[in-house]
């Protein structure tokens, strides 16, 4: 790992000047850190700033006082302390009534997008952090009639209302946790990449750990930490949850010279994950594969068959079966059970929602879909042409010319982009033998939360949120679908859902997380 200390200028203590170096090596200045990354990562309580702020939850506005303490460094040797840095807010008082937080829940919030770097080192309160530079191309619109948002947890939309996380558990008298970290466009000034994968998952656990490392010094109870994230930050909350203290990460870990402590975290929350991106071309051609482009234009037909020919290949070896004694998910299933479990339940809950008038005119307006007797009818062709054009083109996540930005998260050294399934590498080197480079397996491994799930690692985390928008063709529905009954199979509990007529970042239940989380707090559980 490369070593970035020249850029970064640390003062000692507390009340010490710290400088961040910014994406350029210029200078970034931030307010005083509570630990230092010369070696002490002690939580400093008395180091806050008392902030204020009012948040819309969907019963009113709550008036929040609250301690902030900013850009803590939660590494020794940090790549990039810009990055490598965290935030915590504390509520003292909501709506005038105090708040205590002694046993309180940690809400763990990444606002990490398309796998971009994510820096709260600025921040000027709760919510504050995100995506340097802006979204990635593509994220920032939306298909006509979908509900989308860019990538990060300050960035999910309720029906076109910004909803973050933070904010939320903040209101509801959590402690939160804003980490920041490393992403795949960062470069030094030898051109190396030292964002790419798997820094970001590597730096998220430095984070937790240098939170339970600091039990009875940072507010809140270390033991019940529960992520938050969306999309590319969805997967990595997925990720920290299924991979707590694997003995994959700990050569990076401790170059960085991480806390000594567990990286495991008590529940994950993850929405719209942009995960399994092994197998996320073919997972994407199956459901997404007959939808046109939105030029109207059609995919090659040849590419895409096989990419679904690969997928049910790879869904049989899964060996899962759907909630609710469904049976077997396979390719030839898989659709018929989305139905049953998510998009019916999802369609029939917003149908009904709906007043009469506006149901119909609604109706009307869909003629695919269907409502008797109280509950929503369509089929799995119905609902693809409701969906409408697909997001991405093909493949959609390791491209043909490199030109994703997950071909940028597999770059290594000074190349920025690699192809990291056999698929499009042979493909675009024409290559029928050709074989990805040695590193990239172990490093896929480490990306992705589903063998971890798979093996029932035991450091997993027991209790999952998992949501997504059904109009979401940034990735197949399967990919919820599978991390839910491979979750469910191995004693977790789980609680998936799908948001109708939401894209991609819809957040539609604000509410509910937080009132999932209080049920955690349940000593029994």
């Amino acid at each position: 790992m490369r070593n970035r200390r020249d850029v970064v200028k640390l003062g000692l203590g507390t009340g010490a000047a710290l400088a961040l170096a910014g994406p350029a090596g210029s200078a970034v200045a931030v307010s005083p850190a509570s630990g230092t990354a010369s070696g002490d990562l002690s939580f400093d309580p008395a180091a806050f700033t008392v902030k204020t702020a009012t948040i819309a939850t969907e019963t009113g506005d709550r008036h929040v006082v609250y301690r902030f303490w900013r850009a803590i460094p939660y590494v020794r040797r940090p790549v990039d302390v810009a990055y490598q840095s965290l935030n915590v807010s504390q509520p003292i008082e909501i709506d005038g009534k105090a708040v205590e937080t002694g046993a309180a829940l940690i809400l763990f919030s990444n606002s990490i997008g398309g796998y971009m770097p994510s820096s709260v080192a600025t921040a000027q309160g709760i919510g504050g952090g995100g995506m340097m530079g802006g979204p990635p191309p593509g994220m920032a619109g939306a298909p006509p009639g979908l509900v989308e948002a860019p990538s990060g947890s300050n960035a999910m939309l309720s029906r076109g209302r910004r909803v973050s996380n933070a904010e939320q558990a903040l209101a509801a008298g959590y402690v939160v946790v804003e980490p920041g970290a490393r992403g795949r466009t960062l470069t030094d000034a030898e051109g190396v990449f030292y964002g790419v994968a798997p820094a970001a998952i590597v730096d998220l656990k430095a984070a937790v750990r240098y939170v339970r490392a600091n039990r009875g010094r940072l507010p809140g109870d270390t033991e019940r930490i529960v992520s938050s994230g969306t999309s590319a930050g969805g997967a990595l909350s997925a990720l920290l949850g299924a991979s707590g203290d694997s003995g994959l990460y700990a050569a990076d870990l401790a170059a960085l010279g991480a806390a000594e402590a567990s990286d495991a975290i008590f529940a994950a929350g993850a929405w719209c994950p942009i995960a399994d991106l092994d197998h996320a071309d073919m997972a994407y051609e199956w459901n997404w594969g007959g939808n046109p482009l939105a030029s109207g234009a059609r995919v090659d037909r040849e590419a895409s068959q096989a990419l679904r020919t690969a997928f049910a290949d790879y869904q049989a070896g899964l060996g899962l079966e759907g909630r609710d004694g469904f049976g077997p998910l396979t390719a030839e299933t898989y659709g018929a059970y989305l139905l049953e479990a998510y998009l019916l339940p999802a369609a029939g809950h917003y149908l009904a929602a709906l007043p009469e008038a506006e149901r119909a005119a609604y109706l009307a307006a869909h003629p695919g879909i269907g409502w008797q007797d109280g509950e929503a009818r369509f089929g799995w062709d119905a609902f693809l042409a409701h969906v409408g054009p697909r997001k991405k083109g093909l493949p959609a996540f390791d491209a043909f010319d490199l030109s994703s930005g997950e071909n940028n998260l597999f770059g290594l050294g000074t190349t920025k982009a690699r192809h990291f399934t056999p698929f499009s590498l042979r493909h675009a080197t024409g290559d029928a033998a050709a074989q990805l480079d040695a590193d990239l397996p172990a490093t896929l491994r480490r990306m992705n939360p589903m063998p971890f799930i798979l093996e029932a690692h035991p450091g997993r985390a027991r209790h999952w949120w998992i949501r997504v928008g059904a109009k979401d063709s940034d990735t197949s529905l399967s990919v919820v679908g599978n991390l839910a009954a491979a979750l469910a199979a191995r004693g977790a509990e789980v609680d998936a859902r799908m948001y109708w007529d939401a894209g991609h970042g819809a957040n539609e239940g604000a509410g509910d997380f937080m009132r999932w989380i209080a049920s955690l707090a349940d000593p029994g559980r």
